[in-house]
């Protein structure tokens, strides 16, 4: 066990103390004393309220539950219900219009759509990759994956593909860029006449969209073009391999992709210490103050990865622009549930891991605020605040940020919220949730992946579930989907902040993802996850394809189309006439990816990974996904669809389907024959003990597995 230092009634794990002392508040202005003990009053005075505030969803919970056991075996009446949750508190009445009034909001949130990207903060490479992500080649987007039809190709260099590139990248020009009279597949040269771009002479049908350019006018390096808010460079060099082959010598087409990016402290790490938390702490440090660094091995070479610089244009009319090289960074705290060991309150508990995060992260975002150019160029911090569960506990937070502010000199609302739009009581009650931080919400996002899991918590005692490969097809789902759309439009949210969508899970599947993912700016969403800095750039072609503020221009005036009825909508399963073999098949998915991720986040500490299905497709799996997965076979398993002989037979036979996937990995420690492990254990606690944690959560089992596992090294 840590050390631990006493500060102002705290206990402090001792590389946590030093970490603040030493390295976070030198700079700030912030002293040492003043810090700890406004550290003391919020994590004293706010954690009573937020234990009181779990203490009301467990109780909410525990109605709902007695709601349905007494009517089981009767039809569902939708009206009784909804007067039901109205009569409890858990639905509210909406109250009158208004618009959210966030000031200092950064460009990248009220007015550039496009890509967003989360990674866990604990690793300090992929937190480097997302950053430097806003730029990405879409020749390497093109040829890398399978995004014209046909996988990448082994080996060298493959000409004919390479040519096919080229040519599908100057379809996109011509798309977004037309020229007055030609193309961009039979342009020669390019020149800046008279601070005019011209391409073979001829002009473009928009001359506004011209930017600014790098090196001689007449021979640029570089060109820059806006369209729909996002930039695309042009990069000429004749000595470049493809450059020197191609008739313009244009080497590469760069892609503003990744807009914006969330640092992960919570979904995607496996923080459960002072020790991971100084990890994840310590990269968000350097990415505050610019000088993040990490060194590895690739191919063969040692590379050091830094923060890409901004990047410096000269103007039509002669002037300068400066382009961002990095993604807005946001903040991922933690949700409201968890407590850590990191700190001990005076009376010797684990303080609130929502509460630690909330004083420490803005307390590190403040290094940015004082360095001039760096992340915010508005004077802003974004905190995205995950799986609150109504307007109280968004009000909690909007207190608690204001508590912090208050303690760190920072002006009100210098903090920017992002409210995760993922537990039911959030959608059903997702107005008077907005309200509850008109002042400072910059960011609301839907999350189906925890949203379903929340879904199939809260109705657990309703009945069986669908598959889940139809409960995503049931109308609940579409309506919590446009639902969000619709009110986040009617709060003011344009042009002020961002309305986002969920992940692509599928990093493999990029000609799928452009095929499919077209449909979220089409939404009226301004921005939507992807899973690496690879599909940033292909999904940004998206969003030249579409202008999301048409879309949503068009849908502000028709009105709402979806509302709470639809969303409360139970997405239980209507017939149950499932063959064993379905039944099998299903809880054997679900099985499949609960081990293949919790094996991962135990033995080894990673909080979301490529995880292959049973099919070999290697899909994104987080503690998300892990939460739908265990909450459905926990609702089979209640419901005596499957028996728990079944699910344990299930369990064994894809812990040996995971144990061949991990063969080639030196590291890993086989679940099998013995089925004794720790990571083992975690799974089978998900499922059989899921029913009981609360709103279905995994954090609880993985968190205290991986304690148990850490202690046993």
């Amino acid at each position: 066990m840590p050390g631990y230092a006493t500060r102002h009634g705290l206990q402090v794990a001792e590389q946590l103390a030093t970490f603040i002392e030493e390295h976070a508040l030198p700079g700030t202005g912030v002293a040492p004393d003043a810090f700890w003990e406004g550290f003391s009053a919020l994590l004293h005075e706010f954690g009573p309220e937020n234990r009181a505030l779990l203490d009301v969803r467990q109780a909410l919970q525990d109605k709902i539950d007695a709601y349905h056991v007494a009517r089981r075996g009767q039809s569902h009446n939708h009206e009784e219900y909804k007067a039901f949750l109205t009569e409890i508190g858990y639905l509210l009445e909406e109250g009158e219009n208004f618009e959210i009034d966030t000031a200092n909001v950064d460009v990248e949130f009220s007015s550039v759509p496009g890509p967003q990207l989360v990674v866990p903060i604990t690793n300090a490479r992929y937190a480097l990759n997302a950053a430097n992500a806003r730029w990405g080649s879409l020749y390497d987007g093109y040829y890398g994956t399978d995004a014209m039809g046909s996988a990448a190709p082994k080996g060298g260099y493959d000409q004919g593909r390479g040519a096919r590139v080229v040519a599908r990248a100057r379809v996109f020009l011509d798309e977004a860029f037309p020229i007055d009279g030609t193309s961009h597949a039979d342009a020669c040269r390019y020149i800046v006449h008279k601070g005019a771009l011209l391409i073979d002479d001829q002009p473009l049908e928009h001359p506004e969209k011209f930017v600014g350019y790098a090196g001689h006018p007449k021979a640029p390096d570089a060109i820059v073009l806006r369209n729909n808010g996002l930039h695309v460079k042009l990069v000429f060099d004749r000595t470049h391999p493809i450059g020197g082959r191609d008739q313009a010598g244009l080497a590469d087409v760069q892609m503003e992709s990744a807009i914006s990016a969330i640092m992960d402290c919570e979904d995607s790490v496996a923080c459960v210490d002072a020790e991971d938390k100084v990890t994840a702490y310590t990269n968000w440090l350097g990415l505050m103050r610019g000088d993040l660094e990490e060194t590895f091995e690739k191919g063969g070479k040692t590379l050091t990865r830094k923060l890409n610089p901004d990047q410096v244009f000269t103007t039509p009319d002669g002037g300068e622009v400066i382009l961002k090289g990095r993604a807005l960074m946001l903040v991922r705290n933690v949700g409201h549930l968890m407590t850590n060991p990191a700190i001990l309150d005076r009376d010797g508990n684990e303080v609130f891991e929502g509460l630690m995060d909330a004083m420490i992260t803005t307390l590190i975002a403040m290094h940015d605020l004082q360095r001039g150019r760096g992340n915010s160029l508005t004077g802003s911090v974004y905190v995205v605040k995950p799986k609150m569960h109504g307007p109280d506990e968004v009000a909690f937070a909007d207190s608690t940020f204001t508590h912090v502010e208050k303690v760190l000199g920072l002006p009100q609302y210098t903090v920017k919220l992002g409210i995760m739009d993922e537990e039911r009581r959030t959608s059903v009650n997702l107005k008077e949730c907005i309200r509850a931080a008109k002042s400072r919400v910059a960011f609301i996002n839907t999350g189906f992946l925890d949203r379903t899991g929340d879904e199939i918590h809260t109705s657990m005692e309703a009945g069986p579930f669908s598959r889940k490969d139809f409960i995503k097809r049931k109308n609940w789902i579409t309506a919590y989907e446009n639902q969000n759309v619709d009110i986040g439009l009617e709060c003011g949210l344009s042009g002020k902040a961002q309305i986002g969508k969920g992940m692509w899970a599928m990093p493999d599947l990029m000609s799928a993802m452009l095929e499919q993912k077209i449909e979220h700016p089409k939404s009226g969403a301004n921005c939507a996850w992807v899973p690496s800095p690879t599909a940033a750039t292909l999904h940004a072609l998206h969003y030249h394809k579409v202008d999301v503020f048409a879309v949503q221009r068009r849908l502000k005036a028709g009105g709402r189309r979806a509302y709470v009825d639809t969303v409360l909508n139970i997405p239980l399963a209507e017939y149950q006439k499932w063959t064993q073999a379905q039944i099998s098949r299903e809880v054997e998915n679900n099985a499949q990816g609960i081990l293949g991720y919790v094996v991962r986040w135990v033995d080894h500490g990673v909080g979301c990974s490529k995880v292959p299905d049973v099919n070999n497709v290697g899909l994104m799996e987080d503690r998300a996904t892990c939460r739908i997965s265990a909450q459905h076979i926990a609702n089979w398993l209640h419901h005596g669809v499957v028996d728990a002989q079944e699910v344990m037979a299930a369990m064994r036979k894809m812990a040996v389907v995971v144990d061949g996937q991990n063969a080639g990995d030196a590291d890993y420690r086989p679940m099998s024959p013995d089925f004794d492990g720790i990571a083992f254990q975690a799974a089978c606690d998900l499922v059989f003990k899921g029913r009981s944690q609360p709103s279905g959560y995994t954090e609880p089992v993985l968190h205290a597995r991986r304690l148990e596992l850490k202690a046993s090294l």
